[in-house]
């Protein structure tokens, strides 16, 4: 058919119906005038189900999608004129560019019709439901409905020789939805105006699911205040969904006109439209009551919103409004994140004649391999070659070991060989298909128990001792002993370990993109294993889709494989790990146990700790050496103890050699601290936080390895927390709600934490930067640091856009690359930004210095005149930046020093509530208040918190490890191993960070804070404590009991010890699980 032939009315004939697709305005309004009941079928969303489901028949349709005039937008002086055959998606579309467009005065309207659009149906309805047809349906869950009549929003309606204007409003006007679009008339377009100062306009809607779902509930409102006063100069409030259309509340805003925004004109509202809004009777009188509810608690959301808004922001005089330091900036890659457009390795385009690799593992966990049979992989399709030990050309071992651990090991998960091939598939298949003989040897030790049993031990042990521990002893009132065992957690990261290296061709080059948080260590352990100069391998990382500790060692050790295949076939090749293959290999958080004695006196303080700790480190050391050494520094947590002694022991056994976890060590050995913190609560009958409260540091001290710290924002933590969560009375509500219920209980509980920052030597926090100014004015920035979701490439944007003096959009971040900044560090230990960010700051300050005398000459230049004149005068536009690192220092000879550079601060309340017939439970309520000095993003730093502290809840309450009496692990991806889902959230979760906290020690006095929330997840465990203890107290069972994490619904259930439990279990021996 020819492309340019003229548009013309379309009929279809059916036996039943007729279909009209009309080409022009004129034409529609005249069949409109000739069949005035036919419907208008754009998207065919409302009509059609009522055709399909309800019976109506129509025997003329109009379709007058085709129609220009119908789907024209316009930008006017007041406001946006959008045609009705718009689909729902362009009009999203539409308003999101005008949100960029326009200030924020303007376009408050627009804002809230986007809330109700991003969650109107799915995708696919928005995409063909129009804007029209859901304004004249009149239903009484349309979600544009209210928030459109209640903005002012017009109807351009039209007829056969006539046209109009009327308000949206008009259609609700009498609360029934009459229809006062005659039935000729066409809404040819919808007019959405522009907001204006004074004007405040806020949408919301309640249903049982986010999208897909049809509202319990909506609303939209409206409010315009006097010029500079906040006396109500107009309101207007629409609902959907409460009676069959959508209602406004016209008597409750003429009341409320000329009132003062405040208390007292809330409760009258509150009064006014819940009397004014009369919902119709129902069978199911909760539904009504729920709907009464929500009527009145969208207006006092209402209310929040705009008293917030009325609020001036605090902002330093000092500070430029493009200065972005200490503002909540997004993500500088979050919509990538949230759309799929952000590239990961698996991402990265297929380089020509790519191989894929997969790997082959033991299926023993201590055994000799007597042969390994390729015969039958090798005739696989595709597969290309076997690699082996053999094709190592150089350094066949693990790097940073003092026990090397070959690359090609024998021990369950470990890699023997690997295979490559055409095809992902291809390489997995010839894999399944390799057989390795093994010759079993003993003993095969695979807990901390049996390690201890075969004295099976990483050196050195270490020891930490302050004070006279066996003379307090003596001295005390009472002592208590115990244990407690902790699991191991798999990292879980979202990107599975991942790498392609392409050979370059020539001088044994090759490009290496790895998932890793260390490239300078991949680049030399590829570089060992290939016996090539550093210089030769150049490591990639745009970004790393999470990695919390678990992509250093292990990164280069699949790294230095696919390195040896590509080799050995001088081709590409690419390596990513199934999330099973994964779990097996990689290793996670240590298992634990910590065994105690403390002695304390009648008052509750506590005067004597004896502890040893035992960790159960894999098959080589890894870091579990420097895990076990952290463990001990950190295990005081809050609590100053004058009489310590602790061991660390690093646990050898046939397991996959366990690595660095967010927290390293912390985690574990404060919840052992805290657990028995909460053992000498029991024992003299005093509530934990008065424990904790007593043995607290309370002023200028020393930790038992003699570093000094000023606990004063520690008790600040600790009072706010105190405070905001409302402890105490919450403590009162919760023994009521137990004393009412049987089978369900509630438990709350307080955590205080302190949270020692640093890496123990300076070398290991030295960090460079490199900036680069182009002549249009463009800043390119890089860094060692790498970006994990942490938001690290965000920040270090802004601490360049602040030394510059530039806007953040200026600034481009590219990759982490060895060869732009080289010998960078690891990003771990919470220290990216403080190391990193004093790099960058050098390197702009070092820039900035030499375009002074230029900016001095011609101050009122733009930036864009500056770098073009210091082009022209060839001033240098490129600097490195550079930082030493932290003077930090361990002496484990005199068991004292100053490892850590500075202290976070924190403290957290939880309420849960358990079911004792099945140990499940609801996490109700968290409440968190951190010292975190002055943030640079405080919306990515309340992120990490939030974050840790969920990732917190799964290791005390529900990621359990499973492994077969072989040393296999079973709980390999998300049908055995269980994370927190969004449903494990704490239903209300508030994180309040500490006010008018200053640190003179890193970039802007802001804290490394990716780490430390992730123990405050412990409130969660003992508030489960907290409930199970009442249980138990209820039942006349023994008050002395054990707690494991992960306290999982078993293990709470058991603990209860209730009827069922009794009959099931038979000789249930109190407190043992």
């Amino acid at each position: 058919m020819a492309e340019n032939q003229p548009k013309r009315t379309l009929f279809f004939h059916g036996e039943r119906m007729t279909w009209i697709s009309p080409v022009s305005l004129d034409e529609l309004l005249d069949l409109k005038a000739t069949y005035p009941k036919a419907p208008l079928l754009v998207g065919n969303t409302s009509v059609g189900p009522e055709m399909k489901f309800r019976g109506m028949f129509h025997p003329i349709v109009i379709a007058p999608a085709r129609i220009p005039d119908l789907n024209m937008v316009k930008c006017t002086d007041d406001g946006l004129t959008l045609g009705a055959a718009c689909s729902l998606s362009l009009v999203k579309d539409i308003l999101t560019n005008a949100m960029a467009e326009f200030p924020e005065e303007k376009t408050k309207v627009f804002s809230a019709v986007l809330q109700q659009l991003r969650t109107l149906g799915g995708e696919q309805i928005r995409n063909i439901a129009s804007l029209g047809g859901n304004i004249v349906s009149r239903k009484s869950t349309s979600d544009l409905n209210p928030i459109l009549a209640a903005s002012n929003c017009m109807l351009n309606l039209a007829s056969r020789g006539r046209k109009r204007q009327i308000p949206l409003s008009d259609i609700f006007a009498d609360g029934v939805g009459n229809n006062t679009i005659t039935p000729e008339e066409i809404l040819v377009s919808v007019h959405v105006p522009h907001s204006r100062k004074g004007e405040y306009v806020s949408a919301f809607r309640q249903a049982p699911r986010r999208e897909n779902a049809l509202p319990v509930t909506n609303a939209g409102m409206r409010v315009i205040f006097e010029e500079g006063t906040d006396t109500i100069k107009d309101l207007s409030i629409f609902y959907g969904g409460a009676v069959s259309t959508t209602v406004c509340a016209k008597q409750t805003c003429r009341t409320l006109i000329g009132r003062h925004w405040n208390k007292q004109m809330l409760d009258e509202a509150c009064r006014l439209v819940f009397k004014e809004i009369a919902l119709p009777g129902s069978d199911n009188g909760e539904t009504v009551d729920y709907k009464k509810t929500l009527i009145v608690s969208f207006f006092y959301r209402f209310f929040l919103e705009v008293s917030q808004s009325l609020k001036t922001m605090d902002i330093e005089l000092s500070q430029s409004p493009q200065d972005p330091v200490g503002r909540p900036i997004m993500h500088q890659s979050g919509i990538k994140h949230a759309t799929g457009e952000a590239v990961y390795i698996d991402d990265l385009p297929s380089v020509d004649g790519e191989l894929f690799l997969a790997v082959v593992t033991s299926s023993r966990a201590h055994a000799k391999i007597v042969s390994i049979d390729t015969s039958e992989a090798l005739k696989g399709p595709g597969v290309f070659d076997i690699i082996t030990a053999h094709d190592v050309p150089a350094t066949n071992e693990f790097y940073y070991s003092d026990d090397p651990e070959i690359i090609f090991v024998i021990c369950v998960g470990q890699i023997v060989c690997a295979v490559v091939a055409d095809s992902d598939d291809h390489a997995k298949q010839a894999a399944a298909k390799v057989k390795i003989e093994y010759e079993v040897l003993e003993p095969v030790i695979l807990t901390i128990e049996e390690a201890i049993q075969h004295n099976s031990f990483f050196a050195p042990k270490r020891k930490l001792e302050q004070g006279n521990v066996d003379r307090a002893f003596e001295t005390v009132d009472n002592i208590i002993e115990g244990e407690i065992r902790i699991g191991g957690q798999e990292h879980f990261y979202m990107e599975t370990q991942s790498v392609l290296v392409v050979p370059k061709g020539e001088d044994n080059e090759m490009d290496v993109y790895v998932s890793t948080q260390h490239p300078a260590i991949i680049q030399e352990m590829v570089a060992a294993s290939l016996g090539v100069p550093a210089n030769r391998i150049m490591c990639h990382v745009k970004r790393v889709g999470g990695a919390f500790g678990g992509k250093l060692l292990k990164a280069g050790l699949l790294a230095s494989v696919a390195a040896v295949a590509a080799n050995k076939t001088s081709r590409a090749v690419r390596l990513i790990l199934s999330r099973g293959d994964d779990m097996l290999i990689t290793g996670g958080r240590h298992p634990f146990i910590g065994k105690y004695k403390v002695g304390f006196m009648n008052d509750g303080r506590i005067r004597a700790v004896d502890a040893k700790y035992y960790i159960n480190a894999g098959c080589t050391p890894d870091e579990s050496v420097l895990v076990a050494e952290v463990s001990l520094l950190k295990m005081d947590n809050a609590y100053k103890i004058p009489n310590l002694r602790c061991w660390a022991y690093a646990c050898k056994t046939n397991l996959p050699s366990n690595t660095a976890f967010r927290g390293f060590g912390f985690p574990q050995s404060a919840l052992v601290t805290e657990t028995w913190i909460t053992g000498v609560a029991d024992k003299i009958g005093l509530s934990p936080e008065k424990i904790r409260e007593i043995n607290m540091y309370k002023e200028n001290e020393q930790t038992h390895f003699k570093q000094k710290l000023d606990p004063q924002n520690l008790i600040r933590c600790w009072n706010e927390c105190m405070e905001k969560s409302a402890y105490y009375s919450r403590k009162t509500a919760v023994n009521e709600f137990n004393k009412q219920n049987y089978w369900k209980k509630k438990g709350i509980a307080i955590v205080p934490m302190k949270f020692p920052f640093g890496l123990g030597t300076r070398y290991l926090s030295q960090a460079a930067a490199l900036v680069h100014i182009y002549t249009d004015g463009s800043v390119l920035l890089t860094h060692g640091g790498i970006e994990m979701g942490q938001g690290i490439h965000t920040k270090m944007i802004q601490v360049a856009s602040r030394e510059l003096n530039i806007p953040m959009s200026c600034i481009h971040f590219c990759e982490t690359s060895t060869t732009t900044v080289p010998n960078a560090c690891a990003s771990v230990g919470s220290a990216g930004t403080d190391v990193n960010g004093m790099a960058v700051k050098d390197a702009c300050q070092t820039l900035l210095k030499r375009l002074q005398p230029i900016i001095n000459k011609n101050p009122k230049g733009t930036w864009n005149d500056w770098i073009k004149e210091a082009f022209e005068q060839s001033v240098s536009l490129s600097a490195t930046g550079y930082f030493r690192g932290y003077n930090e220092n361990m002496d484990w000879e005199k068991g004292e020093g100053q490892p850590f550079t500075y202290f976070l601060y924190g403290a957290a309340c939880s309420e849960v509530e358990i079911n004792c017939l099945t140990g499940d439970h609801k996490n109700l309520r968290t409440d968190i208040v951190m010292d975190i000095g002055c943030s640079i993003n405080p919306a990515v730093d309340i992120g990490q918190i939030e974050g840790a502290f969920v990732q917190g809840i799964g290791l005390y309450t529900m990621e359990e490890l499973k492994y077969s009496p072989e040393g296999v692990l079973y709980t390999r991806g998300p049908d055995q191993y269980k994370i927190p889902a969004v449903c494990d959230i704490p239903e209300q979760f508030s994180v309040s960070l500490l006010s008018s906290s200053q640190n003179p020690y890193a970039i802007y006095a802001s804290k490394g804070i990716g780490e430390a929330g992730l123990f405050l997840g412990c409130s969660v465990f003992f508030a489960l404590r907290d409930a199970v203890t009442r249980v138990r107290n209820e039942r006349g069972l023994k008050k002395t009991f054990t707690l494991n994490s992960p306290l999982t619904a078993e293990q709470i259930w058991a603990n209860c010890a209730d009827d069922f439990a009794e009959m099931v279990i038979g000789s249930w021996e109190e407190g043992s699980v």
